[in-house]
């Protein structure tokens, strides 16, 4: 059997049985395959996965980090010529913070919005580069530019560095679609959903993880006793430090990239396209060679196009926009949900919120990290199992009905009783309905890599995602905050206008999910072109 022909494994095709009654499987063999539906669960590849998982603990660690301290950093910046109402507009265009003023938290994500909108700028591009080259030298690329950005970031002293830095950040950031895409090149069907149970995990130590880093670490020179910490550097440079060792986790992914990860691509050729223009050129001057010639010529020709890297517009399929519209909107309904939670908490009880101070908002935030992350390790396979894909997605994105009507409900009861046992429980079990509505992660991870028309395409398919998934985030922080601010100051349904609107778009969501095989089975015999 030819090389090109045998069985995709990346891990190690010695592990796999040949049995000679199965149907040869290339790169143009559907991601779902019937002995993938019979037989039983694949072994995971547990190093390969583990691997990836901590790739994965670099973003949610350099993106969180900045959070505790970037309102002191613009303050002491000239931007804002002295007007401390300004700040929350240029803190917002490099991430989102949280302040006291419910009109200053609305611009508060135009940052975030920055780096979401370089990112869309050139997912796709790394994406569908990585089906040619290989994942490996994208991720590679991908983490030493997120270090180099975060030591930038440390190292700026004047508003126009930050947002270089955080454009670079988003600029060399392929790495979200590229992981998955090798995600689903490790798996099948059979292990899949174990192994995208991990991805909220990872993000929510990395989440906790993050702001610990920043809040902790923040001016050094004024904070920590010892010779050391009196070096003029820090004085210079009061939030080098955090954003130096958050550094550390893209640095070491880079490492560890290195050394243990394998490539997922089958034979990457980082000159094919200059091959294919090569044997163009010489097919033309061949026309009227001998018959042996164009044979030869002929072969060559066949098998350069069925390793070439297949155009998006072949990607744009029935299935492909169908999975991804449903990863767009439960996107939005994600960064929407993120924006409000901590503005809530933060805006004082009679403007609609609870008034809480920034420590025990971090506490909240970090009990529902750990909360979901523990709780998508230990029971998202197993409901996975139970309910499928579809019903799975459609019972996690329901509890989203709850949690946004609970925001006014919660304000309710801290009028009524203050923040007491009634509040806080009742804030309790709102953070552990998110836990459950967490689970459509993973089923939308799922229907993106199944939906790839094939192996080849995967790495293109999960990059036109992730580009629509971060053009959703670049404008639903700000969109988000903005009606929270609208609702407050214009009294719009007595300032509950934007829950109104984010429960519309729940069941725009639900109606988007019901377009969903009911069994992930059904696309392998639908279209695939």
């Amino acid at each position: 059997m030819a090389e090109n022909d045998r069985p995709f494994s990346p891990e190690n095709s010695s592990t796999r049985v040949a049995t000679p009654n199965l149907p040869e499987i290339n790169e143009e063999t559907p991601l779902l395959d019937d002995q993938a539906k019979k037989s039983d669960a694949t072994p995971l590849p547990k190093l390969q996965i583990a691997v990836l998982s901590f790739l994965q603990l670099s973003e949610p660690v350099t993106s969180q980090s900045i959070y505790p301290f970037i309102n002191e950093l613009v303050k002491s910046l000239d931007v804002t010529g002295g007007d401390e109402r300004k700040v929350g507009y240029y803190a917002g265009l490099v991430v989102c913070t949280h302040e006291r003023s419910v009109t200053q938290e609305a611009h508060h994500n135009y940052q975030e919005s920055l780096f979401f909108a370089s990112e869309a700028l050139t997912v796709l591009y790394w994406s569908h580069l990585s089906d040619l080259i290989g994942r490996r030298p994208i991720v590679l690329m991908g983490f030493a530019g997120l270090s180099i950005s975060m030591i930038g970031f440390g190292l700026s002293r004047t508003f126009f560095w930050l947002i270089c830095s955080r454009c670079l950040a988003g600029l060399l950031n392929g790495n979200s679609g590229v992981i998955k895409s090798m995600i689903g090149e490790l798996t099948d069907y059979s292990n899949m959903a174990q192994a995208f149970a991990f991805m909220p995990v990872v993000w929510s130590v990395g989440a906790a993880i993050g702001p610990f880093i920043g809040g902790q670490l923040s001016r050094p020179y004024e904070r920590f006793p010892g010779t050391f910490w009196k070096l003029g550097v820090w004085e210079t440079y009061p939030y080098l430090l955090p954003c130096a060792v958050a550094a550390l986790f893209p640095a070491s992914a880079f490492i560890l990239t290195l050394i243990l990860l394998k490539e997922t691509v089958r034979n990457p050729n980082p000159t094919r396209h200059g091959e294919s223009r090569s044997l163009s050129s010489n097919n033309k001057s061949t026309a009227t060679s001998s018959p042996q010639t164009e044979g030869q010529s002929s072969l060559l020709r066949v098998e350069d196009e069925s390793n070439a890297s297949p155009s998006i517009r072949s990607i744009l399929t029935r299935r492909v926009l169908v999975a991804i519209l449903n990863y767009a909107l439960l996107s939005f309904l994600d960064i929407a949900f993120l924006a409000v939670q901590p503005l809530f908490y933060a805006t004082s009880i009679s403007l609609g919120g609870l008034g809480l101070s920034p420590p025990t908002i971090g506490l909240c935030l970090g009990v529902y990290g750990l909360l979901m992350g523990s709780f998508q390790a230990l029971f998202f396979a197993k409901f996975h199992d139970w309910l499928g894909s579809k019903k799975l997605l459609m019972f996690a994105l329901s509890f989203n009905f709850p949690i946004f009507a609970l925001f006014p409900v919660i304000n309710l009861l801290a009028r009524w009783y203050g923040m007491s046992f009634v509040t806080w429980a009742t804030l309790g079990f709102q953070l552990f309905l998110c836990v459950f509505s967490d689970m459509s992660w993973g089923c939308a991870f799922i229907f993106v890599t199944i939906s790839a028309p094939n192996k080849r395409s995967l790495g293109a398919t999960n990059g036109l995602a992730a580009t629509v998934s971060a053009a959703v985030r670049a404008i639903g922080p700000v969109t988000t905050t903005s009606l929270f601010a609208a609702s407050i100051q214009h009294n719009l349904y007595h300032g509950m206008f934007v829950y109104g609107v984010l429960l519309f778009l729940v069941i725009v969501t639900l109606a988007a999910a019901s377009l969903l095989p009911a069994k992930e089975v059904e696309w392998e015999d639908g279209e695939s072109a």
